[in-house]
């Protein structure tokens, strides 16, 4: 079965900084690209972060380049890990923050910002900001 779980939100002032983290399991998501998407009140959900499954790509929204950085972790004990480190957080930012695996890639550079892409969704950690 596959899971994506996320962990790490909560209520932060502005300025601060919160590490967002997904375990996957169930498959092997080292072949898997991964990203970070969020949904804001009454707005779409948006593209955040992604990352190839070598690694070696990211992709950011821009109002986040700069702020965020996007990783994953090896496996252990069969679950792969996917952090956003979130810095110099902005009201704005805040939202729904939810993991999600894309999968088959054309190539393991392979990385999109397009949610309709990605089969596998968590079930999403609040991320508050106040100003």
């Amino acid at each position: 079965q596959v899971q994506l779980v996320e962990s790490g939100g909560g209520l932060v002032q502005a300025g601060g900084s919160l590490r967002l983290s997904c375990a996957a399991s169930g498959r092997t998501f080292s072949s898997y690209a991964m990203g970070w998407f969020r949904q804001a009140p009454g707005k779409e959900r948006e593209f955040v972060a992604a990352i190839s499954s070598s690694g070696g790509n990211t992709l950011y929204k821009d109002s986040v380049k700069g702020r965020f950085t996007i990783s994953r972790d090896s496996a252990r004990n069969t679950v792969y890990t996917v952090y956003l480190q979130m810095n110099n957080l902005k009201p704005e930012d805040t939202a729904v923050y939810y993991c999600a695996a894309d999968w088959p890639l054309p190539r393991s550079s392979y990385v999109s910002n397009r949610a309709s892409e990605y089969d596998f969704w968590g079930q999403g950690t609040q991320v508050t900001v106040s100003s």
